[in-house]
């Protein structure tokens, strides 16, 4: 199977489109432009594919607004023109889809909601609910509000930290240049475009250059943002959204813009990443017949194979699964904090709601979530 077969077919996509496409190099916003990669969203999903869409744009539509020219650099300047160019950036999106019928739903976030296990936790929920509603949710970072120490930096960040929490299988950055190139090919004539590459590939960084006057973000942190994709196995395609018909001819299969891929499938990569970049903060001491279920089975961690825990954790965070003999067997992301899980272990799933008041999820810790050692 070729890597830009990856792109077609049903699946979940999150799509970032950059400030400078979105408000046409400073212009005001392109509700020509839009409306076009609206259509093409619209056709997508006809398709199968779930999309969420990252969209930079509110502070660009603020400055054209307000008659700024220059970025300022002040905070409070800055959330200004986000919260007038927000109004007006909504409303475009909402009355493209809306065309196509199709609800959309506004999510804006900060880098404190998907560093705050639970505030993450409970975006993650938010967002895939509305995929599942087929409500295409338009996310943006919450510059409203945001400060100089929890800011992402830039949407490509965010848009990577999304596809993390959705799960999904391309982020797609459109922008402004048509990929990326070994060169600069604004100064560099010989520069040529890469058409792909690995996402972990430390040459790409040193070809990337810097951001334009509206937007934080430039190539780099689109690499940067390849790799932190690629935690959870998800291809970035990196192209050109004044391309005709770009989504389309992407998903498609067409050779377009640079592609980069992660170097484990998306199931490895995840369990890669929870095997061995988070911290334990307990254990689950387990009964044979949940080894078993575990190890040979391949399934989920129920409360009903639970025997005893250790430590103090919340909800996603990770712990280790004892097995009887007191050997490690696997480490997972828990759905229930300490105190919870104390109550609903032996238990069956079914009567998580009667002992704890809330049911999150019937299983203890999924499989997709849990990495056997």
């Amino acid at each position: 199977m070729s890597s830009r077969s990856r792109l077609t077919g049903k699946g979940r996509w999150v799509v970032k489109i950059g400030s400078s496409l979105l408000t046409n190099d400073g212009a005001g916003l392109d509700h020509d432009a839009i409306e076009n990669w609206v259509a093409q969203i619209a056709e997508l999903t006809r398709k199968g594919i779930e999309v969420v869409l990252v969209s930079s744009g509110s502070v660009a539509e603020g400055m054209t607004q307000l008659g700024w020219s220059e970025r300022p650099s002040e905070i409070s300047k800055l959330q200004a023109a986000a919260a007038v160019g927000q109004m007006g950036l909504v409303q475009a999106y909402e009355s493209s889809f809306k065309s196509h019928q199709i609800k959309t739903a506004q999510v804006l976030l900060t880098h404190d909601d998907l560093s705050n296990r639970k505030r993450y936790l409970n975006a993650r929920s938010t967002l895939r609910t509305l995929i599942e509603l087929g409500v295409v949710a338009v996310v943006n970072e919450n510059d409203t509000v945001v400060t100089s120490e929890i800011q992402f930096g830039d949407n490509d960040t965010l848009g990577a930290l999304v596809a993390n929490a959705v799960e999904a299988d391309v982020l797609l950055l459109l922008t402004d240049q048509h990929g990326l190139y070994s060169a600069d090919p604004r100064s560099n004539p010989d520069a040529e475009l890469i058409s792909e590459g690995r996402a972990e590939d430390e040459r790409f960084i040193a070809m990337a250059g810097d951001g334009g006057r509206l937007g934080r973000g430039g190539m780099a942190t689109k690499v940067r943002a390849a790799r932190l994709a690629a935690r959870s196995g998800a291809v970035t395609l990196i192209a050109s959204g004044r391309e005709e018909n770009v989504l389309l001819r992407v998903s498609s299969g067409e050779n377009i813009g640079t592609l980069l891929t992660p170097e484990r499938g998306r199931q490895a990569a995840r369990k890669h990443w929870i095997a061995g970049h988070l911290q334990a903060h307990g254990r689950l001491f387990l009964d044979e017949g949940a080894v078993r279920a575990l190890v040979s089975g391949g399934k989920s961690l129920l409360p009903a194979g639970v025997r005893n825990i250790e430590g103090e954790f919340s909800r996603g965070e990770m712990v280790e699964l004892i097995a009887p003999d007191g050997a490690l067997i696997g480490r997972g992301l828990v759905n229930y904090s300490a105190v919870e899980t104390m109550q609903i272990m032996g238990h069956a799933s079914q009567d998580i709601e009667s002992l704890i008041g809330h049911i999150s999820e019937s299983e203890l810790v999924h499989r997709d979530n849990l990495a056997l050692v």
